[in-house]
This record gives C-alpha cells, sequence and structure tokens, in this order.
C-alpha cells in the first residue's frame, strides 16, 4: 500500500519574512510611541505654589508641540500603506521627524518653568507672581522616550518601507468603461439596442 505524500505548504522567503518581521517592528513602535507622548503630555509636568496656593501644570498646557507631532507621526505611519516605493521613505521620514521633534520638545519643557509661572499669575492675578518650591515630574521624560521611538519607527520606514505590501487595486476607484458604440449601418435590432443604451444610431 503506497502512501501519498501531504502537500507541502509554501514557506515565506527569508526576504519576505524581514519585511513583515520590520513591518510589524514599525507598528508597534508608532503605536506604543504615540501612546507614551499623548499620555504624557496629559499628566502634570511640574508643580509648586504660589501664596500659599498649590498650582501645577500638564504637559499640553507646558508645550502642544509633543502632542501635536504624536498625531502627526501616527497619521503618516498609517499613511506608508497608501504610498508606494519611494513615497514610503518619505512617510517614514516625516515620521521620523515627527518623532525626534516631539522628543526635543518634551525634554525643553521639562525645565521651563514659563508654564508653571503663568499659572501661578492667574491664580494670583498678579503678572510678576512667580511659583515657588517648584518640582518636576517625569512625565516629560516618557514623553521624550515615546518619541524616540516614533523616530526609530520611522527610521525602519526608510529602511525596510519598500518592500512592505501597500493596498491592492481593489481599493482603488474603478476605471469607468466606455459604453460600446453602435456600428453605423447595423441591423436594425442593433440600432434598437443603441437606443435603449441612450445612443444615437445615426452618429
Amino acid at each position: 500500500m503506497t502512501t501519498i505524500p501531504a502537500p507541502r505548504t509554501a514557506e515565506p522567503e527569508p526576504g519576505q519574512r524581514t519585511s513583515r518581521r520590520s513591518l510589524g517592528v514599525m507598528l508597534l513602535l508608532t503605536v506604543l510611541g504615540a501612546v507614551l507622548v499623548l499620555t504624557a503630555v496629559s499628566r502634570v509636568w511640574a508643580e509648586g505654589t504660589a501664596g500659599g496656593l498649590a498650582v501645577e501644570v500638564t504637559g499640553s498646557a507646558v508645550s502642544g508641540l509633543p502632542g501635536g507631532l504624536a498625531l502627526v507621526g501616527l497619521a503618516s505611519a498609517v499613511a506608508v500603506f497608501a504610498v508606494r516605493g519611494a513615497g514610503k521613505a518619505v512617510v517614514g521620514a516625516l515620521v521620523a521627524l515627527a518623532g525626534a521633534g516631539a522628543a526635543v520638545a518634551a525634554v525643553l519643557g521639562a525645565t521651563d518653568p514659563a508654564a508653571l509661572n503663568g499659572e501661578a499669575a492667574k491664580k494670583l492675578a498678579l503678572v510678576s507672581a512667580q511659583a515657588e518650591q517648584v518640582s518636576h515630574t517625569a512625565w516629560p521624560w516618557v514623553a521624550a522616550l515615546g518619541g524616540l521611538l516614533l523616530a526609530l519607527a520611522g527610521l525602519l520606514t526608510v529602511r525596510y518601507g519598500r518592500g512592505w505590501p501597500a493596498l491592492g487595486s481593489r481599493y482603488e476607484a474603478p476605471a469607468r468603461k466606455a459604453a460600446p458604440k453602435a456600428k453605423r449601418g447595423g441591423t436594425p435590432a442593433e440600432l434598437w439596442q443603441a437606443l435603449d443604451r441612450g445612443e444615437d444610431p445615426t452618429s
């Protein structure tokens, strides 16, 4: 009795495995980086006192750049699937710049007392009011880490993006097909069919 060997499933080539792995890493870094930045900017970055009153400011009050650039990087990473070829490298560069910008803005805002002094001036209704006993939290550095992860995701896109899949043709707008024209001098049946299609059989 002869046994029929089971059909062998085609295994992906090494290049395809590397492409899929790099794509998965890029998506993970993008989501993780954006979540870290957006979470950090909603938390308290600096706190102190002014005239015996407690004052504090969140990351978004210190600087709107980290959160805005994180959203830009996240949207750009999604756009990778809508472009082909060199377009992926351009999108990757945009993600890298957005992530680097978010990291730099977070580091600069980590010790910036301007927003806290502004909050103290509001509470005391004094333009010259200054916050005292100022302390800074670790959230700016969490935002900086998230920005670096976004930048790394962008660099991965620049390096490996050309081998990643794009949206298939089924997602593109279908080409409009022109209706067949009736032949001049056709049979009466063809002329009636042309009239049914809204065509002028005499043209």
